[in-house]
């Protein structure tokens, strides 16, 4: 009702707000790692010192499945809220981790376990995070409008990649490359557990989702948990896994990987790449609420088709198209196209996700099965492309890109329309296996 949407629009912002800190302390890592490796590691090649933050890193995506499982599971049991207060702790807790450990000199050891430890709690945070927000955002949206207000969660992804660009930026210019080495660095991180902070106290007072009332009021919802997903929403647990394999490669390749292949591939320079990529972001973010709308109107499998059809016919030629040209303004058109059909994913990824569940299980059933093929396939991306590419063959990984797009192909071929007959229609709906066929 007219009077009830002021109140969504705050609490869409605040589960975004939390969505946004979160992935810039996650982009942020990446971004800096080659000023803090000698302040963590042993002095000695720069090389092994990146490469011990990298392992890290990874170390760091790989506790996103247990992320999914243990905050789902959460999310499930005492409320998205909860969950989502909790999740932004976590990233909160390693970012200042980070921002405040003595280097290597000073503790030996220590730093480089801190690090880890602090690379594991924001693992576990930003793992926990997508199931408990797109579950959040998708049951307090109003019916009309689920997949515009779902739609926000990538934005605010996208904006918090945008964000820990953009302070790179800004910082290089005011301070000198020895003062980013030395100290400069722990700016960004020491920025993002304070905002951290701020989402936590915003998330402690937003508004609980009603279908998370109502299921815990009426005590009528099954229990959920892993054996009871595994069990009774099996098929619906693969479908997730479809669509978000092909998605989240699609994602990780034309948001972060195309950029480097401009520079390696191309020739493009590097500050003209990241400018591309600034640019074409920044685009990228206004083309998702467009895209929720149209499902709204239109329906989910009719856009989701519209991804991975397009994914499917237009990856190989762009991405040899722009391993070809020179042309910023070429490479930038490009990578708009990429991004224009990859919006009809990332705007849906939450609420098709999300609509195929009942309450007791959503944020589980959402949140694992998208961290698995996040961790497996999407951390999987960078490296597949350099292999093939120092191996000679970096057509190959044009080819990968395109079958695994083919998966959400077929997962979208097999499920019913999620918007008709959705489990978020009523809380309390037993399982809605009739949404896969």
């Amino acid at each position: 009702m007219p009077h009830k949407q002021p109140g969504v629009v705050a609490n869409v912002i605040r589960g975004c707000l939390g969505n946004l800190v979160e992935w810039y302390d996650w982009f942020v890592y990446a971004s800096f790692s080659i000023y803090f490796a000698a302040s963590f590691f042993p002095e000695g090649n720069l090389t092994a010192q990146l490469l011990s933050t990298a392992v890290v890193f990874a170390v760091g995506f790989l506790m996103r499945p247990l992320g999914g499982w243990l905050l789902g599971l959460y999310a499930d049991k005492f409320g998205r809220r909860a969950a989502l207060t909790l999740s932004v702790t976590l990233m909160s807790f390693g970012s200042l981790a980070i921002a405040v450990t003595p280097g290597y000199a000073s503790i030996g050891i220590l730093a480089p376990v801190i690090l880890v430890v602090a690379r594991l709690a924001q693992g576990l945070s930003v793992g926990g995070e997508f199931g408990s927000s797109a579950t959040y955002l998708s049951e307090i949206a109003t019916s009309r409008r689920r997949g515009f207000y779902s739609s926000f969660q990538y934005v605010s992804i996208t904006v918090g990649q945008l964000a820990a660009l953009l302070v790179m930026i800004v910082m290089q210019s005011l301070l000198t490359e020895a003062q980013m080495y030395a100290w400069g660095w722990r700016i960004p991180f020491a920025l993002g557990a304070i905002a951290g902070l701020v989402v936590m106290y915003l998330r402690r007072s937003m508004m609980e989702s009603e279908h998370f009332q109502l299921s815990r009021a009426s005590g009528s919802s099954p229990r959920g948990g892993l054996r009871i997903l595994l069990r009774s929403h099996f098929r619906q647990v693969l479908a997730v896994l479809g669509l978000a394999i092909g998605g989240t490669v699609a994602f990780y390749t034309f948001t972060s990987y195309l950029q480097k292949y401009m520079v390696n591939t191309a020739g493009i320079p590097k500050p003209t790449a990241s400018l591309i990529g600034f640019a074409a972001l920044f685009l990228f973010v206004f083309m998702q609420p467009v895209a929720g709308a149209l499902s709204d109107r239109w329906g989910r499998r009719p856009v989701m088709f519209g991804f991975s059809i397009g994914g499917m016919l237009l990856t190989v030629p762009i991405m040899t198209l722009v391993g070809k040209t020179s042309d910023p303004w070429m490479a930038f058109l490009l990578m708009i196209t990429a991004l224009i059909f990859l919006s009809g994913y990332t705007a849906l990824s939450a609420i098709i996700k999300a609509e195929m569940f009942p309450t007791n299980v959503r944020a589980l059933g959402v949140g694992l099965p998208h961290a698995l093929a996040t961790a497996i396939f999407g951390g999987l991306s960078e490296p597949i492309a350099l292999a093939l590419k120092q191996a000679g063959h970096e057509s190959v990984f044009f080819w990968w890109v395109t079958g695994c797009i083919a998966l959400t192909f077929v997962a979208t071929l097999v499920v019913r329309e999620p918007s008709r007959g959705s489990s978020l229609e009523v809380s309390a709906l037993p399982a809605r296996d009739s949404l896969v066929r």
